[in-house]
């Protein structure tokens, strides 16, 4: 794309092309309203559909959806019974108990962090718990999507298409997008705050790939600082709650879990949209599906630390962060697209500088936001899994405009 790019640009300098019909801002804004809407009807005919048979659907979904897992694991966490959480059989037991019906087998597949970080929700009854789940994480995305995107994060943390199917799967992509993206608004201004939230990362490392990458690559040393002390703090802690022998069961579960659901492609691949399950999927084995991701990994790893160095313009480097995580990691699902709102923001604002064509910045915005709800559907239809497609105009126009600012600085020393 990137010679693409580069003709739409002028030999000097050029209006910036205004928005396409289709983008405009002032329509969008209505088109926003009305999915809002049809979100919230949707969730909560969703909601009561899990009301079937007790709390689950008839089908063996719960109430809550995902969010069963986390219940669960503060609830035995906080009775003292953490070791249950990484047993199969045990934990399935005992939501089978909690729920009262028969359900699928569903499992814990996060690090004992977590466990403290969600024990207030045991304090509270499960439906209560669920609300308060989605609300708080909710309210954090919202709060740190205000420092970027100011007046319109209200409807932008509302409409987002990954905001609606992390509500219906009663996931964490609000809670990683605030933590993320927040982090990142954080590092130039508080540096230390941004390590301290960055730590928070420990609960899905996965996610955090990039992050030494950049940090230190950029030279923010206090944020490197602050982070991995928050995160020693958080893992001691859980040590010093559960005893050491938890996370040699987390460990082991973590092991069956990535056969069973990452290598097999079992289960909930449709919502995988990572470059590994994408090779899987298109035939490949194994050993060739982490290849090539690892070759992605490596290849993101490289641009970021390339920006971060050259201390690029804040909201190019931070996207390429989201990016760059989202090709590098294995392991990543629809519900985690919630942070590309950041990306789609930021973009914005990068759009403003730039000689680049518009219609670019639209088709990398309208790919990050409708990548979630159209990536489970397409990978059903197709038995493909093409999430990775969707982060191919993003990631090109990034590196573009990284390029493009370089330029510029080039010209602005010779001259």
């Amino acid at each position: 794309m990137t010679s693409a790019v580069q003709s739409a640009k002028g030999s000097g300098p050029q209006p910036q092309v205004p928005a396409t019909a289709l983008l405009n801002p002032q329509r969008l804004r209505p088109v926003a309203y009305c999915w809002i809407a049809i979100a919230a009807i949707t969730y909560v005919v969703d909601l009561l559909g899990r009301t079937r048979i007790g709390p689950t659907d008839g089908v063996h979904d719960p109430f809550g959806a995902d969010f069963i897992n986390y219940w669960s694991g503060a609830y035995l966490a906080l009775h003292g019974r953490a070791a249950e959480v990484y047993n199969f059989v045990a934990f399935h037991d005992f939501e089978t108990a909690l729920i009262g019906h028969q359900i699928y087998f569903y499992h814990y597949s996060y690090p004992p962090v977590l466990l403290l970080l969600t024990a207030p929700l045991a304090l509270l009854p499960y439906a209560a718990a669920l609300v308060a789940w989605l609300a708080s994480t909710w309210y954090g995305f919202y709060r740190a999507l205000k420092l970027a995107a100011g007046d319109n994060a209200l409807v932008l943390s509302l409409a987002a298409p990954a905001v609606f199917i992390n509500a219906l799967t009663g996931q964490n992509g609000a809670l990683t997008a605030a933590v993320l993206g927040g982090g990142l608004l954080l590092v130039d201004r508080r540096p230390a705050l941004a390590g301290m939230i960055f730590g928070l990362m420990v609960y899905k490392p996965h996610l955090a790939l990039m992050l030494p990458v950049a940090m230190i690559a950029g030279r923010r040393w206090r944020v490197v600082g602050a982070a991995a002390a928050t995160a020693l703090l958080l893992v001691s802690a859980s040590i010093l709650a559960f005893g050491p022998g938890i996370w040699v069961e987390y460990q082991h579960n973590l092991s069956v879990l990535r056969t069973v659901i990452l290598e097999d492609g079992s289960g909930v691949w449709h919502r995988m949209v990572s470059v590994f399950v994408f090779v899987r999927h298109l035939g490949g084995g194994v050993e060739l599906s982490y290849a090539l991701q690892t070759v992605a990994a490596i290849a993101a790893a490289l641009v970021i630390g390339w920006s971060w160095l050259r201390n690029d313009p804040a909201h190019v480097r931070n996207a390429l962060v989201v990016i760059g995580t989202c090709l590098a990691t294995p392991y990543l699902q629809d519900y985690d697209l919630v942070v590309g709102v950041f990306v789609v923001v930021w973009l914005k604002s990068a759009q403003q500088d730039s000689q680049i064509a518009a219609h670019w910045f639209d088709l990398g915005s309208a790919m990050l936001l409708l990548m979630p709800l159209l990536a489970a559907s397409l990978a059903k239809f197709t038995g493909l899994a093409l999430g990775p497609l969707f982060l191919i105009a993003p990631f090109m126009l990034l590196c573009a405009l990284a390029a493009e600012r370089r330029q510029a600085s080039s010209s602005v020393v010779a001259g």
